[in-house]
């Protein structure tokens, strides 16, 4: 019960993904809360901080913006279907990670075992 309740909860964050695109287009607020780059901190508080401009390149995101290359100009409908396949892609790594883990340590744990 516990573990279907847990995969029910997942599932509806990630068809709520795309309120971080319905929102800030609804109210006319820019970008969605937190998505910003150096630059877009830069011109709301006036400066950019000295450690994110040396380190904000030190990662690429494999799909970023949560779409593919090419889909930022598509319509809204379409943007959070690549929201959503997103976010279930990530809890499918995830959990496929975890599961992969929990068998190595298992695993592991056995042949300690006197």
């Amino acid at each position: 019960m516990k573990r279907t309740r847990l995969w029910a909860i997942l599932i509806v964050l990630a068809l709520l993904t795309p309120l971080g695109l319905w929102l800030p287009t609804r109210f006319d607020a820019g970008d969605a809360w937190g998505e910003w780059g150096p630059e877009d901190l830069g011109r709301e508080v006036g400066f950019i901080p000295r450690q994110l401009g040396r380190l904000a390149d030190l990662w690429r995101a494999p799909v970023p913006d949560y779409a593919l290359h090419g889909w930022e100009d598509k319509p809204l409908a379409v943007q959070s279907a690549a929201y959503i396949a997103s976010a279930l892609l990530g809890i499918a790594l995830c959990a496929g990670a975890m599961l992969l883990l929990g068998r190595w340590l298992s695993a592991r744990e056995g042949r300690r075992a006197p």
